[in-house]
């Protein structure tokens, strides 16, 4: 499986602060936010990974990370001319996953979660995506899952009256046909190719299966509040620590596996 981190974007909610720079490179409490992604797949056993980042600031990624070996990943670049969408951003990505499976991760979602239990139970499940949830008190702010048992009806983006307080957090797996797929959408209202209709495809095609996060999530991207919010929680937390931060190879945690969530509306992690 290859990890894919989507960095683009203008950033244009977190002004003047990225006026000169990616909102992926701003600060969360003591690391750069592109970090703590990284770490989400490192963490899952995956160490090839593609950042796609925006026009213009490839090369203060390449400047703050390099090839990656000093983070124990080997890292490959490539640039979103036009801020096409989140799916228009990762079909850049077909050939360097080369035909396999693919993790992609928003490169402004902080994941508390040890997610390498869901990779696992998603490599055995034969194809199709998988999908993680976070339990939310806003969830008209989100893609939104409506639920019939372990079940994912349908994700409806931003909706007035949402079926569930299930939000869509910006981390999937798709096996290689989400390139063909991809191909297939039309731009929505925005003129943008739109994640929720990737996964609305593999809904319909009953391939989709989704975890629920246990642990807290952070959306940094979404307002000066919410960059704040998800560095207190990271100050407050053992993702705070300098010292490796990066050495997570799957020994410094145990992973209990797959459990059911405490409310009962799916699958932890």
């Amino acid at each position: 499986m290859k990890g894919i981190i989507l960095a683009g974007g203008t950033g244009s909610r977190l002004r003047p602060l990225t006026k000169v720079t990616n909102k992926h490179l701003l600060p969360v409490y003591n690391k750069p936010m592109i970090y703590y992604p990284i770490r989400t797949l490192k963490q899952a056993g995956i160490n090839e990974i593609l950042i796609v980042s925006g026009k213009g600031h490839a090369g203060g990624f390449l400047e703050l990370l390099g090839s990656g070996s000093s983070l124990g990943v080997d890292l490959s670049f490539d640039v979103q001319e036009n801020a096409g969408g989140i799916a228009e951003a990762l079909s850049l990505a077909e050939s360097f996953a080369a035909g396999e499976s693919v993790c992609v991760v928003l490169g402004d979602n902080i994941i508390f979660d040890d997610i390498s239990g869901a990779v696992k139970e998603y490599e055995s499940q034969g194809g199709g995506a998988k999908i993680f949830l976070k339990s939310v008190p806003n969830p008209s702010s989100y893609g939104v899952a409506e639920i019939s048992g372990d079940k994912i009806e349908k994700i409806i983006e931003k909706p007035e009256n949402p079926p569930s307080d299930l939000a869509v957090i910006g981390c999937y797996l798709y096996d290689n046909r989400v390139f063909d797929v991809i191909k297939g959408l039309k731009p929505s209202g925005r003129n943008e190719l739109e994640i929720t209709d990737v996964n609305n495809f593999y809904i319909d095609q009953g391939s989709m299966t989704y975890n629920v996060l246990n642990g807290w999530w952070g959306d940094c991207g979404e307002s000066f509040d919410s960059l704040k919010e998800a560095s207190d929680l990271v100050a407050k937390s053992s993702l705070a620590g300098l010292d490796g931060f990066f050495d997570v190879g799957g020994s410094t945690r145990k992973v209990g596996g797959i459990k059911k969530d405490p409310l009962k509306r799916g699958v932890g992690v």
